[in-house]
């Protein structure tokens, strides 16, 4: 069976497992969650993901490579993540 997620750019096959585990199937289911979300749920189901996942995420939705994302692009995501969790907890 062919995996749509693993045919995006920097995902593989535990990044797929992962986010078919939260429900995400697709490019886009992707889309429609984005990156910040799909991290955040990827990280409550309990997955050891590093912030690397996140850039990998990202990167994948806009095709570029997650080391190509500009810093300014990653602290601003983090801020997200950091947001979304605050919120969670709170």
């Amino acid at each position: 069976m062919q995996d749509e997620l693993q045919h995006l750019k920097n995902l593989g096959k535990t990044s797929a497992q992962w986010l078919h585990a939260v429900g995400i199937h697709s490019a886009s289911d992707l889309r429609r969650r984005g990156a910040v979300e799909a991290y955040r749920a990827v990280k409550a189901r309990g997955f050891r993901a590093s912030k690397v996942l996140l850039y990998a995420i990202e990167g994948a939705l806009l095709d570029v490579h997650w080391n190509d994302i500009p810093p300014h692009r990653k602290a601003f995501l983090n801020e997200q993540v950091e947001d979304l969790f605050k919120l969670k907890k709170g």
